[in-house]
């Protein structure tokens, strides 16, 4: 993409991520008319990690990102690597979809941290990968037993799994508020935007194509394929992928009245000094404790604190938003002192009632894959192999998230200001369990 392009595309959010990322990949607007295998709309990690996993097998991809790679939810969040749900435990899992496609999603989420980062040290992806594991701790004594029931539920699945007690959650966190802690080894961290990145690029050496400012403005049936149109070009392919997730707007008016977006902030310190730095988090491990309103941490390589926020009322949130960090971060690591923030940004998350994630069918040989719920890198970059598995003929209801019909929710904006609100109630209940 020439210079001038590339500065008429929407700038990515000021953000640690943009501020820190490796240079991008160069891309173009597509202004022609092209056929593919696969034509998929949305440019975050799970298109990518689909067009890479596609073009690894000789299957060719297009993708059409609106602005630029990982400029949504995929570049804006916390850069956890996580291989579970926040709601979601394996017993109910296969109790609600059975045992087939029940253990079949389990292992797909228990797989899915170890795929990211295989994946990235295969192709070399500078995106600061740590994968030093991921931990929940227990806020109170009376979330060990939840923390237990996932640990047995976990381990009998060959997840690589501890459950570690208040001095060895404090020793890894530097950080006494704690009462225990489930900790699965192939959890980490990762820089989110230079991963989705690095992925385009990935994918690009392998032969996808992957366009940049070209919005998919129409997506029609014409005969046994889709034609997907953008301002300046078009794509006609025999199969479609729409993995827009948080941002899904117009393009399948029902896909968009699925899920809830929720608005959530991701915040960084100034680098800590060395003695600082070195108390907190010395296992450079990744957590996010069993709060409903989650408090997650982690650093990045300069010694920064990572971490982040929804907050109930959507009300000058970026005034709001700093004091309400600053005494999150006192509270958790009194010896951080100086709570100034470098960065504060935030990006869409899409949720559902019940949580979960799931692929919905929008016609013959078209997917997607949507709401992961908060838990979106580590189960975005693992889609991408399954669509890979589906561009080559897995059935839709075989895949790793389940399959669930299109079921649009009545009001579905005024839901998404309620459930920021409920947070006001998940907080009272996170002072009594």
């Amino acid at each position: 993409m020439s210079d001038a392009a590339s500065q008429s595309l929407p700038a990515h959010a000021p953000s640690l991520w943009a501020a820190t990322a490796p240079p991008p990949p160069q891309t173009a607007e597509l202004l022609e008319s092209l056929k593919a295998d696969v034509v998929i709309v949305g440019g975050g990690v799970t298109g990518l990690s689909a067009a890479l996993h596609m073009a690894e097998r000789g299957i060719s991809a297009v993708v059409l990102e609106a602005a630029r790679a990982g400029f949504g939810g995929s570049g804006r969040n916390s850069g956890h690597i996580i291989p579970t749900l926040a709601a979601g435990d394996p017993d109910a899992l296969v109790a609600k979809f059975g045992p087939d496609a029940g253990e079949r999603m389990v292992a797909f989420l228990r797989d899915s941290a170890s795929l990211t980062f295989d994946l990235i040290r295969k192709y070399g992806i500078d995106c600061d990968a740590v994968q030093n594991g991921w931990a929940q701790p227990a806020h109170r004594a009376s979330r060990m037993k939840l923390l237990e029931k996932r640990y047995g539920e976990w381990t009998r699945r060959q997840a690589r799994a501890e459950l570690l007690d208040a001095g060895e959650i404090a020793a890894k966190l530097g950080t006494d508020i704690y009462h225990g802690a489930l900790f699965i080894e192939s959890g980490g961290h990762v820089n989110p935007l230079a991963l989705a990145q690095g992925l385009a690029k990935a994918a690009m050496e392998q032969g996808a194509k992957v366009f940049t400012g070209s919005p998919a403005l129409t997506v029609t049936r014409e005969g046994s394929a889709w034609r997907v149109t953008t301002p300046q070009g078009q794509v006609t392919a025999d199969r479609l992928v729409v993995a827009t997730n948080a941002y899904t707007g117009a393009l399948i008016p029902a896909l968009a009245k699925t899920l809830v977006r929720i608005i959530n902030y991701q915040v960084s310190t100034h680098p800590m000094a060395a003695d600082i730095a070195a108390s907190v988090i010395p296992s450079d491990i990744s957590s996010s404790d069993t709060r409903r309103d989650l408090y997650p941490f982690r650093k990045d390589r300069a010694g920064r604190l990572v971490t982040g926020a929804t907050l109930a009322l959507p009300l000058n949130m970026d005034s709001r938003i700093r004091p309400w960090i600053a005494e999150r971060i006192g509270n958790a690591f009194p010896q951080i002192r100086d709570r100034r923030l470098d960065y504060v940004w935030n990006g869409r998350i899409a949720m559902t009632p019940n949580r979960l994630p799931r692929v919905h069918s929008i016609g013959p040989g078209a997917i997607s894959p949507i709401a992961y719920n908060g838990r979106g890198m580590a189960l975005g970059i693992a889609m991408g192999k399954e669509l890979a598995d589906w561009a080559q003929g897995k059935p839709d209801d075989a895949l790793g998230l389940p399959k669930m019909e299109i079921e649009p929710m009545p009001f579905v904006s005024s839901l998404g200001r309620l459930a920021q609100a409920a947070l006001v109630r998940y907080r009272q209940l996170d002072q009594r369990d």
